[in-house]
């Protein structure tokens, strides 16, 4: 079998009609210089830390390191953050009793691996953020290797979070351990022309009733589907097809190990009655202090990012549209509005932008599911 090093697969892949970018040239070469010291099996390797807009290729160049990694018989990982940070809490819990359970996860991590590449590094809770801070610097003088992509500069993670100060030694060790490579090319590459798949329809209730009928066809139906501890109402379901209402799947008190959950059973997701999920006219400022709660006290009281009411739903439709991405699973939604004006004003504004240029990928033929 003929052993592709990431520049290699990046020359094949402009031959075969990618558009050359100077910004994924410069990453991939990088990308080339870590994988070339790993196969050297030199002592201390410098890992790659991708950063940029949404996009712009850093996954796809990821993946070409790691499918190279592969070929060449180097132990490598690669998860999407998400699901990284799902096995870091089952293992924590596993290890509950352990005097150090941080720095024993990174021995056994890194005695099974050599090279870890984590997809979409985000870090928006506090709990995650402590977790992550101390596991990274152990995994680091483990000696493994991480390639990682992100939106943000590892001087911006978690930049505006409570008690950030404990994050900073893993800022700082990444900065050290993993060469930081900004990849800021012109274009949103996901939004290259090519053969429109409708999946995306404003205020047509029938649309996805025909969309069912195809991909449903005489399979069993129910009405109910048990997730987590949540009877989740549904307007459709078969083998391979979950149909659902945004309000009984985004409004209820799931987390994203639950959408992990629904990608592992169904080949094909749709949502109904999408309303537009920001609104600033019901934005309230939270306060959050030693109670955290009902009234403020002089000492460690802070202002947290404006929220709505509705940012819960947003950020479970997000977690949803990012699992759905990830795993190749088509999104068919059924919106109040057009797709631009899904999420406008509001905190999560930022993570919004990948999660509204996936919804467009997903528009395109190109974007196959599994089913």
């Amino acid at each position: 079998m003929t052993v592709l090093s990431p520049h290699s697969a990046y020359l094949a892949a402009l031959e075969s009609g990618f558009t050359d970018d100077d910004a994924q040239r410069h990453a991939i070469e990088w990308l080339e210089c870590c994988y070339r010291s790993l196969l050297a099996n030199e002592a201390v390797v410098q890992g790659v830390y991708l950063w940029g807009p949404v996009g712009r290729g850093k996954t796809w160049l990821m993946d070409r390191f790691f499918y190279s990694l592969q070929s060449a018989g180097v132990s490598a990982r690669r998860l999407h953050f998400h699901h990284f940070m799902q096995q870091l809490h089952r293992r924590l819990f596993q290890l509950t009793g352990t005097e150090d359970p941080l720095k024993q996860l990174a021995q056994e991590l890194s005695s099974e691996i050599r090279v870890l590449c984590l997809d979409e590094l985000f870090v928006s809770d506090i709990g995650d953020a402590m977790l992550l801070g101390r596991l990274l610097q152990h995994l680091f003088e483990q000696g493994l290797v991480l390639v990682a992509t992100s939106n943000q500069h590892p001087e911006g993670l978690y930049e505006s979070g409570f008690n950030r100060e404990q994050f900073l030694p893993a800022v700082a060790s990444m900065i050290r351990h993993m060469r930081v490579v900004a990849v800021h090319g012109r274009e949103d590459h996901r939004l290259h022309p090519g053969l429109q798949h409708q999946r995306y329809w404003i205020n047509d209730p029938g649309a996805l009733a025909g969309v069912f009928g195809q991909l449903a066809g005489a399979g069993k139906e129910t009405t109910q589907f048990m997730l987590g501890n949540r009877l989740i109402p549904l307007l459709g379901c078969s083998e391979q097809v979950l149909w659902c209402r945004y309000a009984d799947l985004c409004e209820q008190p799931l987390a994203a190990q639950d959408f992990i959950v629904l990608c592992d059973r169904f080949d094909y997701i749709l949502l109904s009655e999408v309303p537009r999920i920001s609104c600033s006219s019901r934005q309230v400022p939270i306060a959050r202090g030693t109670e955290d709660g009902s009234t403020q006290v002089a000492a460690g009281d802070r202002m947290l990012p404006v929220l709505s009411r509705q940012d819960d739903g947003g950020r479970r439709f997000i977690a949803l549209v990012d699992e759905c991405y990830d795993r190749g699973i088509p999104l068919y939604i059924e919106a109040a509005v057009p797709m631009d004006e899904l999420y406008t004003d509001g905190a999560l504004a930022f993570a919004f932008r990948r999660t509204l240029s996936r919804l467009k990928e997903m528009q395109l033929a190109r974007f196959k599911g599994r089913g």
